[in-house]
């Protein structure tokens, strides 16, 4: 899952996004509204965290005009103006949450994941394809009865293909969104994961090849 943190303080995006990939996320970081709106214009991501006192464009527009484009997509303002009226403000233009300045990572990430489980498209709690059920609360997979051991990255490439079944997607978009956006470790590092996963979801003969390779194209998941 890809999120874009809109923060002009150095000291605090960089601790978000090191707690952030530690968590499996991939992270960009835009210093200022102007980038935070060429960003989210050339990317596709899956939630933003929006400081309200950044230079050039401020919070508040940032949001409304994300909103204008894109109805769905969960924006959680992060900022130090913790005045009720400025909480309503940023709730009326278009944010799904809010939280103050100074914040607990771990509340953070809870509210991060309950923005996400709700999804864009409105995702069911719990993620499930055929037989194999994946909890984003708990991140627990299951396939049948049996309970599957995944790895933080095995995790996220999971959920990135269960969010987003019969639908081909290429190998760019799931280093982007499982990846760190400035990904530039091993051509192969996508291949082996998915190598993993499959050895993981299908164990028994009889059960049911999930993940489909398109040759020149990428993956599906059905």
């Amino acid at each position: 899952m890809q999120i874009l943190i809109v923060e002009d303080e150095e000291k605090i995006a960089n601790f978000l996004r090191r707690g952030l990939i530690e968590e499996t996320y991939a992270v960009d970081i835009a210093g200022d509204g102007e980038d935070a709106l060429y960003k989210f214009e050339i990317n596709e991501y899956d939630l933003i965290i929006l400081d309200l006192m950044i230079p050039k464009v401020d919070g508040i527009t940032v949001c409304q005009k994300i909103r204008e484009i894109n109805t769905n997509i969960p924006i959680l303002i992060l900022t130090a103006k913790d005045a009720t009226e400025d909480k309503i403000k940023g709730l009326d233009a278009g944010a799904d949450d809010y939280v103050t300045k100074p914040f607990s990572f771990a509340e953070l990430s809870a509210r991060v994941r309950a923005l996400l489980r709700r999804g864009k498209k409105a995702d069911p709690a719990i993620l499930t394809i055929d037989n194999l059920s994946l909890d984003p609360a708990t991140r627990i997979a299951k396939r049948g009865n049996r309970t599957i051991t995944l790895t933080a990255r095995e995790y996220a490439l999971l959920e990135y293909f269960m969010r987003n079944p019969n639908r081909v997607l290429t190998k760019i978009e799931l280093l982007e969104h499982v990846w760190d956006y400035n990904y530039d470790g091993l051509s192969n590092v996508l291949e082996t994961y998915v190598k993993y996963l499959r050895k993981k979801l299908k164990v028994h003969p009889g059960e049911k090849e999930l993940i489909h390779t398109m040759r020149g194209s990428g993956y599906i998941f059905r």
